[in-house]
């Protein structure tokens, strides 16, 4: 059982004389960055000169810099570019100003775990990674509360970058909610197989191929859409908030006997070992054949991920779904 640290087993002071650079100012990027700042932290953004970020990070009044000269002004590189960009930006801008004593941040252990970055040993490398989207993570903390969040220490050089790691965590809102210790091999690996077996490989498989098995049988699409894809946020709210068991509990029993009885012959004993399979693809240990296959293809260019993105525009859901979106008044508000 992991250990939980909240608020009173931080000390944000630990940092209140470093400077931090935030390379990126994505989702996570801008959502950090003003949680840092607000928590009394001194934050810079680095972002390279033609990054459309740049006016969003002034207008949310943070300094920028290029990424070559936030890194060498920061105390804290903290890393929030996409997987497949962070080599470059590593070897162009960070490496180079990668100082003894320093720290390097990530929010998803992927280049770390990989070795795909292999960090100086005189220096700090931990992880703190939030358990939801960066608009999420914003929002809960200038609502008073927090995501909970991973930490996970890869090296340790000054002796203190738990300390600091608890520290960063508390900083963007983490020690409201909870901050769960881990290692970047467990945070990188079981991330990945989320996202592919369950979360969005598994879930949008699962949707697609419900609606089209109603539509083949001569059922209208809008039904097959509302049955098979709006009604899924009504189910994983009853998820989210109380687990399975409560979801079971708010549904009707003619709706939990098909769940408990027919549920397993969809997600059978092939499909887990399909689950099997794409966790081996992932494990450093086995070859960790998907983390070598995506960097192959963004180095080629995209080729397969274009393809496939486009494919998955064209599907007869995605036009039912436009149509009939437009039709909810509470959406469009949104």
């Amino acid at each position: 059982m992991a250990k939980i640290y909240y608020d009173d087993s931080t000390n944000i002071d630990i940092l209140k004389n470093s400077t931090i650079a935030v390379l990126g100012y994505g989702s996570q990027g801008h959502a950090q960055a003003q949680n840092m700042r607000d928590s009394g932290l001194k934050v810079i953004i680095g972002l390279p000169a033609n990054s459309k970020s740049i006016q969003k990070a002034k207008e949310d009044g943070f300094e920028i810099f290029s990424p070559y000269e936030a890194c060498k002004q920061a105390d804290i590189i903290q890393v929030l570019t996409p997987d497949q960009t962070q080599l470059q930006l590593y070897k162009e801008s960070i490496e180079p100003n990668l100082k003894e004593g320093k720290s390097l941040v990530f929010s998803h252990g992927f280049n770390i775990h990989f070795e795909v970055i292999v960090p100086p040993k005189n220096v700090d490398v931990y992880m703190v990674a939030p358990k939801g989207p960066g608009h999420l993570v914003r929002r809960v903390y200038l609502e008073g509360g927090g995501v909970p969040s991973l930490i996970a220490i890869y090296q340790d050089f000054t002796g203190k970058a738990k300390e600091k790691a608890l520290a960063h965590a508390s900083a963007i809102g983490a020690g409201r909610a909870g901050i769960l210790e881990t290692t970047f091999r467990d945070e990188t690996e079981t991330d990945l197989f989320g996202e592919q077996a369950v979360l969005c490989g598994g879930l949008t498989s699962l949707i697609m191929k419900g609606f089209e098995t109603l539509v083949e049988a001569g059922y209208d699409p809008d039904i097959a859409y509302f049955e098979c894809l709006h009604e899924v946020k009504l189910i994983t709210d009853l998820i989210y908030e109380g687990g399975i068991a409560n979801m079971r509990y708010s549904i009707s029993d003619t709706a939990e006997y098909g769940d408990l009885t027919r549920g397993p012959r969809i997600i059978d004993d092939k499909v887990k070992q399909n689950m099997k399979e794409i966790l081996s693809e992932i494990q450093k240990e086995k070859g960790a054949k998907f983390a070598k296959e995506w960097l192959e293809e963004a180095k080629q260019g995209y080729p397969n991920f274009s393809k496939l993105r486009e494919l998955g525009k064209q599907h007869p859901i995605e036009e039912t779904g436009k149509k009939l979106r437009a039709m909810m008044k509470f959406l469009q508000k949104k």
